[in-house]
């Protein structure tokens, strides 16, 4: 009886059923969806094939349209476990790469934009100067933006980390903008009015109450910010003619026709996501409760 309590607890009173359930329909869709995608290059390589043979060669092909799951997989395994971590086939490899330029651009634009955001809640003319801007920033799309600051670095011989960077602290910049400005400005007056009784100067009102109050406001930024870097670090290697990250190994993808090469690695910049999104959540609830806000 306790085992079917604990089955039952575990599929049906968790989290883990809605998971399973929900990554099993997409999985079914997606073998469905790649029948017809790939039905075409299976006749042309294939003849006098019945329904069935068609269908089983559709999920196995070895330059498909659409590559099934459990090729994505056996790649994925295959590049992570079984190649050196040195070697250029190898997706730990291509991932460091993007992780170095990701978190140098994270660090990047999380201090630009926590000094920003100071200065926006500090100072009326930075708040409608410099508000507008920033958000007319995340306007232009960074495609158009990644080749011009790869072209103007190179022209003065910055290649490699940095001009990466620079695009990820572009994108990763701007929730903790918004996020800190909203933080920053989250006590009640009542809060600000009774500091100032109290005779407590700017500076003591920023660290003793602002501050400590965004702090769950500049955590929930982060989470974004970090995904966005991510994103600016990916997008910059694909101008740049880079031969590592995962952005080169989804270009060299694409060139090469090796679908299943640009989906392992699309799938392992969303687990290098979710890796960086929890730590900061692992994070942040350390912090929260030490300063006693999360109980």
């Amino acid at each position: 009886m306790k085992f079917f309590n604990l089955i039952y607890s575990l599929f049906f009173r968790s989290n883990f059923f809605p998971i399973v359930f929900i990554l099993t329909v997409i999985g079914i869709f997606w073998y469905l969806i790649a029948i017809p995608m790939n039905t075409e290059k299976v006749e042309r390589k294939f003849k006098n094939l019945n329904s069935t043979e068609k269908i089983i060669q559709s999920w196995n092909l070895e330059k498909p349209k659409l590559p099934t799951p459990h090729q994505i997989v056996k790649e994925i395994v295959n590049t992570v476990f079984f190649k050196k971590i040195s070697s250029k086939r190898s997706l730990v490899y291509h991932g460091w790469i993007t992780l170095e330029a990701t978190l140098a651009g994270f660090f990047l634009g999380t201090v630009l934009g926590i000094l920003l955001a100071l200065g926006i809640v500090h100072n009326k003319a930075m708040d409608l100067s410099l508000m507008p801007w920033v958000i007319a920033s995340q306007t232009v799309p960074i495609l158009a933006i990644a080749p011009m600051i790869i072209v103007v670095m190179n022209s003065v011989g910055v290649t490699g980390l940095l001009p990466k960077a620079i695009i990820s602290m572009y994108l990763s910049f701007f929730p903790v903008v918004v996020g800190m400005v909203k933080g920053l400005r989250s006590p009640d007056q009542i809060q600000i009015d009774q500091m100032r009784t109290w005779s407590a100067s700017s500076n003591q009102l920023l660290w003793k109450l602002r501050f400590p109050s965004s702090v769950p406001y500049l955590f929930a930024s982060l989470k974004v910010g970090i995904a966005a870097s991510l994103v600016g670090a990916i997008v910059g290697e694909l101008p740049s003619g880079a031969i590592a990250g995962l952005g080169a190994r989804m270009l060299a993808g694409t060139y090469y026709g090796q679908t299943i090469m640009i989906w392992s690695a699309l799938f392992a910049a969303a687990f290098l996501a979710a890796f960086l999104v929890i730590t900061i959540n692992f994070i942040q609830n350390y912090t929260l409760k030490k300063m006693a806000i999360l109980t």
